[in-house]
């Protein structure tokens, strides 16, 4: 059964959803600087005349296009739980030079090239879900995605929930080695995280071998102040403890009761790598 925290939290959340429609602020996620490159991450993104869904449409990018970020507007669109503001920017198609506005929720979040591929982490959709266990809750569930380009052909992409708009304050966005499992090119780690306790963070590691993406299952990380928390993570190969061809899941978790006495639970799970696919031991 879930603790009493997770339910307060749940409950939390759905009433700063609420308030969040007399006052739409835009994700810390989708902040870009002025006069710095970014990447297009939503296929056909339109680009405006001015800062407008109702604007004219001056042209279409496709993935992996890159623009500059000229200024940053004022005005924030909300699409589910993505809210961000437009920015005028600039790019160039062969040897012509355009401007125009752009949505922010259309861009990634992060990007990195290594060993001549375009690896691209961004934002995808909200989906309103219901609890599991109190099925009288209605959650607005993020969905994120990490795709991987060569040139300008897609080759693989990867879906992943990203929990609710409180946890889009800061993300991140890192390559990082194959953590010695067989076969495995590199490991891309896409984190997004909230900054108020309580709100909680998802770690989203991604295996790339043969041009192929493989979604590890996800961590979760929660804690407010030393009443509670819940930590998860992974143990590799190349970490103290790891194993050959092995990842471990390892979770702990405590909350204080009423009488301010800990209780602690804590978990281990082993996955199996054969070099191609996991599997649970």
């Amino acid at each position: 059964m879930k603790s009493l925290f997770t339910v307060l939290f749940l409950l939390t959340v759905q009433v700063f959803s609420a308030q969040e429609e007399d006052y739409v602020y835009a994700n810390g996620v989708f902040s870009f600087e002025e006069n710095k490159p970014q990447k297009i991450f939503t296929d056909w993104t339109r680009i405006r005349q001015s800062p407008n869904v109702n604007a004219q449409i001056l042209d279409s990018l496709q993935t992996n296009q890159q623009i500059l970020i000229l200024k940053k507007d004022e005005t924030i669109l909300k699409l589910g739980e993505r809210r961000a503001n437009w920015y005028k920017i600039s790019y160039q198609k062969g040897d012509k030079t355009s401007e125009g506005y752009i949505w922010g929720g259309n861009l990634c979040v992060g990007f990195r090239n290594k060993n001549g591929y375009d690896f691209l982490f961004g934002l995808t959709k909200t989906v309103n879900k219901k609890d599991k266990e109190y099925t009288e809750i209605n959650i607005q569930q993020n969905y994120a995605s990490v795709k991987v380009v060569e040139g300008n052909a897609l080759i693989d992409e990867v879906s992943f929930e990203t929990g609710s708009g409180e946890s889009l304050s800061y993300r991140t966005f890192n390559i990082e080695s194959n953590h010695k499992l067989q076969n495995v090119e590199l490991t891309l780690k896409a984190t997004v995280s909230g900054e108020a306790c309580g709100i909680a963070s998802y770690d989203q590691y991604v295996l790339f071998k043969d041009k192929k993406l493989i979604a590890l299952p996800q961590l979760m990380n929660v804690g407010d102040a030393d009443v509670y928390y819940h930590s998860e993570e992974f143990i590799f190969p190349n970490d103290k403890g790891g194993l050959p061809n092995t990842f471990i899941f390892k979770m702990e978790e405590m909350e204080k009761d009423e009488k301010n006495r800990e209780k602690k639970k804590n978990a281990l799970k082993t996955y199996l790598w054969n070099g191609n696919s996991y599997k649970l031991k």
